[in-house]
């Protein structure tokens, strides 16, 4: 999918700034629908897929992804309100920490939003009473964003919710839709760095066929006709 088609995806899910998303994560060899989940998460809320370019978090946020300017130089900076600039930022971080974590995308979330794979982070309060941490908010903006056929749950398949009762074994699982982001990014990855096609050859163009009327009556007047 190229850039544009991917705009054209993120924008008729209501994602706001669509077309800087999608570049960026082009750019950056990333799923564009998990950008937009983290800008949902970030600036939107539960809900919504769309993200606003704001200053937040006591002053200290700023922009479509919220870079923190007690931590990040670039957030000081007037480019961390262009909407562009600044999601070009966050997917240079995005895939840093995709790296650092082999490809976890829950753990590079958890990384983005706390600085540690394996901390809760910001928490949030959905419509249905969860109470989901960052990087699980994140994939629930992802699923709705991807359309999944069920939300992603916050337990693992088979596990008790807070009412003590057995989670459903066919929903997806924060753990499969983490390595199905990976495997997406992989081969977006792969796609953007193989080379083009060359073109096809040129086929000359045959020679239209010509009828010529052989003249036998002037092949046979010559002096050895007899």
């Amino acid at each position: 999918m190229n850039v544009d088609s991917a705009a054209s995806q993120l924008a008729s899910q209501g994602v706001a700034y669509a077309p800087q998303i999608a570049s960026a994560a082009h750019r950056h060899g990333l799923d564009p629908e998990l950008l937009a989940a983290i800008a949902a998460q970030e600036t939107g809320g539960p809900g919504t897929n769309a993200g606003r370019n704001v200053v937040g978090d006591g002053g200290h946020g700023r922009g479509l992804f919220q870079i923190d300017d007690r931590w990040h130089a670039f957030a000081q900076t007037p480019g961390a309100m262009n909407p562009g600039q600044n999601a070009d930022y966050a997917a240079g971080m995005l895939s840093g920490l995709l790296s650092r974590y082999g490809g976890n995308v829950h753990e590079a979330l958890s990384a983005y939003n706390a600085g540690s794979p394996d901390a809760t982070g910001t928490t949030t309060q959905w419509p249905d009473g969860r109470r989901l941490g960052y990087a699980d908010s994140v994939l629930e903006h992802y699923a709705r964003l991807t359309g999944s056929a069920s939300p992603v749950s916050a337990n693992p398949a088979g596990s008790q919710d807070a009412a003590g009762q057995a989670g459903d074994p066919h929903e997806t699982t924060l753990a499969e839709l983490s390595t199905l982001i990976a495997e997406l990014g992989a081969l977006q990855s792969q796609a953007q760095s193989m080379p083009a096609l060359p073109p096809p050859p040129q086929i000359s163009q045959p020679q239209p066929y010509q009828q010529h009327v052989a003249d036998y009556a002037g092949l046979l007047s010559g002096d050895d006709a007899n």
